[in-house]
């Protein structure tokens, strides 16, 4: 059964090329041109139709030579309607596509990028999961956003999207499919709640001391502080010396996040665990670092930092 499907379709693609070969994934840059633009009337177009009609049969059953050529001027407006809505989708062209971050379950931002070559493109819409964006194509690049629900973490590939427009008069629905070959990269997402990460006895929580130049506080005089250190005022109120202490708290210990720290949970809770400590130094500056099975990223900290770790993570089996 499989084998006599599999040689209709060899058959369909070497006879009908347009029904079937543009169903498949395509590699970027994506044309469309008269092979795979595909147009038919709206429900309006149909309705308009019927009217024409009417008023052609009327014009000829009365002889009235007006009514008949009024007739004729909107059949032929409605005939160059439909050329210009097919012209509106003929040689526009997808160059890239570039996305966003997001989390699984979360809305993914693609950024599509389309180019209109040698004449505009008015009103045409892009179609995924039920939402469209209108925009037109100029001679330039036009940038346009779709959200692409994602579920899990990893690669997740395109699904087919529509590009269609019933410009100019609404008379004509004017479509094409295009389905890139092309994936992205979706973040795993975090636990809820959990355990610090584990550190090494000499980076536990504390605070510890180092040379600064700002006044932390003021402490009694030792012998070998140095006397431009004394704060003179304060020590007159006082029946001892004072000495300014420019001593402060060091910057926050760095998080040493290793996959094999996590040996006793499985892969997905290790991943989970890993993305949520990553999350929680990103939000207050903290310096990580991140030990994978076949990545190792160095100490490091920011958006850029974060988005590699997470990228990391998205990636692995």
């Amino acid at each position: 059964m499989l084998a006599t499907y599999r040689r209709l379709q060899a058959w369909a693609e070497r006879r009908l090329p347009a029904l079937t070969r543009y169903k498949r994934p395509e590699s970027l840059p994506i044309t469309l041109h008269r092979r795979r633009i595909y147009i038919v009337p709206t429900g309006f177009g149909a309705g308009f139709t019927v009217l024409l009609l009417v008023m052609l049969v009327g014009s000829l059953n009365y002889n009235n030579n007006a009514a008949l050529l009024l007739t004729c001027l909107l059949g032929a407006a409605s005939a160059a309607s439909m050329l210009v809505a097919f012209r509106s989708l003929n040689g526009l062209r997808l160059g890239a596509i570039r996305q966003g971050q997001a989390l699984a379950g979360e809305p993914l931002d693609l950024h599509l990028v389309f180019e209109g070559g040698d004449h505009v493109h008015p009103s045409v819409h892009a179609e995924l999961d039920k939402q469209a964006m209108a925009f037109t194509a100029s001679s330039g690049e036009t940038r346009i956003i779709l959200q692409l629900a994602t579920t899990q973490r990893g690669w997740q590939a395109l699904p087919r999207f529509k590009l269609w427009s019933n410009w100019p008069l609404g008379l004509f629905h004017a479509w094409s499919w295009i389905h890139p070959d092309h994936a992205v990269l979706v973040w795993p997402r975090p636990e809820l709640a959990g355990p610090p990460p584990l550190l090494p006895d000499d980076s536990e929580q504390r605070r510890r001391l180092h040379q600064g130049e700002d006044i932390a506080a003021l402490r009694d005089y030792r012998a070998g502080d140095p006397t431009r250190h004394i704060a003179w005022k304060h020590s007159a109120r006082h029946e001892h010396l004072l000495v300014k202490d420019f001593e402060q708290p060091e910057s926050q210990e760095e998080w040493r996040l290793d996959w094999r720290q996590l040996q006793a949970l499985p892969n997905e809770t290790r991943i989970a665990r890993l993305a949520r400590w990553l999350g929680e130094a990103e939000a207050v500056g903290r310096p990580t670092s991140l030990w994978l099975p076949d990545e190792e990223i160095g100490m490091g900290h920011g958006p850029s930092h974060y988005a590699h770790c997470m990228n990391a993570l998205a990636r692995l089996p």
